[in-house]
């Protein structure tokens, strides 16, 4: 493989110097932040004089409370109403609701005027207005102008909803007046109308099909046993319709890839899974212009390659992936927009971490903490519980592997503790990594009761498989050995393991927690990374 280079952390991964973290001083983020002092915390220095100059010009002076108002929330490091009242003595309690309302709206008022040039969405919708606009007046043919190029342009850039918008439109006007004299123009209206709908129910079944098996994903993991395996291949073969099998056109095969790589993904089959994550990115390399368009997905697209290319053990492709992703994260399409800059950092994280994971390198990883940290911080008021959870999860490992337990257990309990409806595989491995932690620690007095509090949650879950039965077996009766049994066990608890390792079911327990290789350190009294470094460097 020859060296590989070392990737140094994007501008949104490098520590924030203005802000003190202490050690464990993630807290979790507030779900209920009010939406007017989100708005605001997630404009730009240009948004906000832009705002300024907005509001000066459309507000008469007796109602720039307002103004008060935001310049109060923009100073404020987290939203306290009470505070808030104390300190602008000008703004009643009674009065802040409607206040509060009437700031939001013409905050939104002022961003639309900013013109991006780039935003298709925007550039369309405009052209819809125009034709509105001139159709009122009664210049109709000059409206069909308008409408013919906003098709155009809707076509080039796969935009059918748009398209379809100005289909109707056009009928409208064409069903209204007697505007051309072009023959069978109504039989080419109806035919390109019909063309459009086709493909929108189409791409709409799709996408409603890929959104189901997702968040499948998200309640429940991977399949656990064979009849939940079953289920989720039976949902999409009972409601993929046949003629979409063989998808036309960018969403069509966006969201038919999309439900394709959902479903092998919760089977475990990663081969599959890497197949279809490919096929995902390969059509935004076929059409690059629809990268800005549909940022997202490409964001999305690009972390489920580099998530294959770590469950496949493919270090040299996770870190090509990676070096490439790093650069489209540094690209405009990304800095300049706030949402694509936090899904980034979020994906980029997660791989970034993985990385260590599969080159063992657990105590370099713990030096992206602190940034990791800081980050999460900034964000805090935007970012989803699930991503959280797993950053949380993986954050906790790192510092397993690098052999300190007592900060693993501190990550740990931030998932425990948190009453989430998510991920309840997640939930069940936290715990049992938890367990295992306190075990490292010598904490016996706690391991009876603790292992029968996993023990219950993972069996409530309908979470054991034959990998945690053993596990949990060990750990009952390690209690009672004395030091020097210790070793046969682990030998003994390893050669069952092993057994496990390429089975259909049970290869989830060892995607979630390196048992083998902690096993292999206890018995050789070596560190868990060094067992993990040796092997990258055998299958290199």
């Amino acid at each position: 493989m020859g060296l590989i280079r070392c990737i140094s952390p994007p501008i949104f991964l490098k520590t924030l110097t203005c802000i003190d973290f202490k050690r464990f001083s993630i807290t979790m983020p507030n779900r209920h932040t009010d939406t007017l002092f989100q708005l605001i915390k997630s404009l730009g220095k240009s948004e906000k004089r832009n705002f300024k100059l907005y509001i000066n010009r459309t507000t008469a002076s007796e109602e720039l409370k307002i103004v008060q108002l935001f310049d109060a929330l923009d100073k404020m490091d987290a939203y306290d109403e009470v505070i808030l009242l104390k300190k602008n003595k000008g703004i009643k309690k009674q009065q802040l609701s409607n206040l509060k309302a009437y700031l939001y709206k013409q905050i939104l008022s002022s961003l639309r005027l900013i013109n991006d040039e780039n935003n298709i969405d925007i550039q369309l919708h405009e052209q819809m207005d125009y034709a509105r606009i001139l159709y009122n007046k009664g210049l109709y043919h000059q409206s069909l102008k308008v409408l013919d190029k906003l098709k155009e342009q809707a076509k080039s850039y796969n935009q059918l909803t748009y398209l379809q918008q100005a289909l109707f439109f056009e009928k409208k006007i064409e069903g209204l007046y007697i505007t051309r004299s072009l023959k069978n123009r109504a039989e080419e209206l109806s035919r390109e109308a019909d063309e459009v709908n086709d493909h929108l129910s189409a791409v709409s079944k799709l996408s409603n099909l890929a959104l189901q098996l997702y968040g499948w994903y998200i309640k429940n993991g991977f399949a656990r046993d064979d009849e939940e395996e079953e289920a989720v291949k039976n949902f999409l073969n009972d409601n993929l319709p046949a003629n979409l099998q063989h998808p036309n056109g960018f969403y069509e095969k966006l969201y038919l890839y999309q439900c394709y790589c959902w479903k092998a993904f919760i089977r475990q089959d990663f081969l599959q899974y890497y197949r279809y994550t490919q096929k995902w990115v390969d059509i935004f390399e076929e059409e690059p212009y629809m990268i800005a368009i549909e940022s997202g997905h490409y964001i999305k697209g690009m972390h489920n390659l580099m998530g294959a290319h770590f469950n496949l053990g493919n270090f040299q492709k996770l870190n090509d992936t990676l070096i490439e992703f790093e650069k489209f994260a540094n690209s405009k399409t990304v800095q300049q927009n706030q949402n694509n800059l936090i899904q980034c950092f979020i994906y980029y994280t997660i791989s970034l971490l993985n990385k260590h994971f599969i080159s063992g390198k657990f105590s370099e990883g713990l030096l992206l903490i602190e940034g990791i940290e800081a980050k999460l911080k900034e964000y805090e008021i935007y970012l989803d519980r699930h991503r959280i959870l797993v950053i949380y999860y993986k954050i906790a490992c790192m510092y397993f592997g690098a052999g300190d337990f007592e900060t693993s257990i501190d990550y740990l309990n931030k998932i425990i503790n948190w009453k989430v409806d998510l991920r309840n595989d997640l939930q069940c491995y936290a715990r049992l990594l938890h367990l295992i932690a306190h075990y490292e620690l010598g904490n016996f007095q706690l391991l009876e009761y603790l292992a029968k509090s996993v023990y219950r949650f993972m069996a409530k879950m309908h979470n054991l498989s034959v990998v945690e039965e053993e596990m949990f077996k060990f750990l009952r009766k390690a209690l009672t050995l004395p030091p020097d049994k210790f070793k046969p066990e682990f030998e003994k608890l390893l050669h069952k393991l092993k057994q496990f390792e390429n089975k259909p079911f049970e290869t989830r327990a060892f995607m979630y927690l390196d048992v083998i290789s902690w096993l292999e350190s206890k018995i050789n009294n070596v560190p868990v990374q060094e067992v993990t470094q040796k092997k990258y460097l055998t299958r290199k």
